[in-house]
């Protein structure tokens, strides 16, 4: 994959990496910062579905799919690497491993996916934003990008908002009263998870969905 790789390149915080429609020539792996999947509706609402961080690929089903069906954004500032598209399909009809890796990759998104409709659907706003936490600190855990139960977290309180379903208003309510609770604390767009049990048990948080081994205690 490394020898696949064309190039890096920086991208601005709130650029459109791709957009929905569009056919892609290269599959885009982030190196750093944060981007998002999210739909434009047609009356301007948009509606972010999950988070992309350091290690995940942006568009890898693209070499199935051809056709993006939804767009991706920079969320913060980034620097993502470039694989041609031709040569990861190479790469998954011929090399096992690197087939199984990428399409254990997709796996996992898609169980990302199906847990966050089960929160939007399932749990009121407090729970909701608590189980997201609690994911991010994990998957960010994987990545090497969190320390103990505290990671950087770059977001507005508008894009809480775009993937939880509520207003800025009403995202500042929750994190308001999760921090007066004692669950949280985030300063100078840094999280910390102050009770990881009681915010695990607060959102009915379940990390089997993600697949992984490097949990936090």
């Amino acid at each position: 994959m490394v020898k696949a790789a064309t190039r890096s390149f920086h991208v601005d915080k709130g650029e459109v990496i791709i957009n929905e429609g569009e056919r892609p020539d290269y599959v885009y792996l982030i190196v750093k910062g944060w981007a998002c999947r999210y739909k434009l509706l047609k009356n301007g609402d948009v509606c972010i579905m999950t988070y992309l961080i350091p290690g995940d690929p942006c568009d890898v089903h693209i070499t199935i799919l051809d056709v993006m069906d939804h767009s991706i954004r920079a969320l913060t500032p980034m620097t993502l690497i470039m694989f041609p598209a031709d040569e990861m399909r190479n790469i998954m009809e011929n090399h096992y491993r690197l087939a199984r890796a990428l399409f254990w990759s997709i796996l996992v998104d898609e169980a990302i996916l199906r847990e966050w409709l089960v929160n939007m659907g399932t749990r009121p706003a407090g729970p909701r934003l608590a189980h997201v936490f609690c994911e991010m600190l994990i998957r960010l855990r994987i990545a090497g990008c969190a320390e103990d139960h505290s990671f950087e977290f770059p977001l507005t309180q508008a894009e809480l908002g775009e993937s939880m379903g509520l207003t800025p208003v009403h995202t500042n309510r929750v994190l308001r009263k999760l921090r007066q609770e004692g669950l949280v604390s985030l300063e100078k767009k840094r999280l910390t998870i102050l009770d990881w049990e009681r915010l695990k048990q607060f959102s009915q948080f379940d990390p089997i969905y993600l697949h992984c081994q490097n949990l936090p205690r």
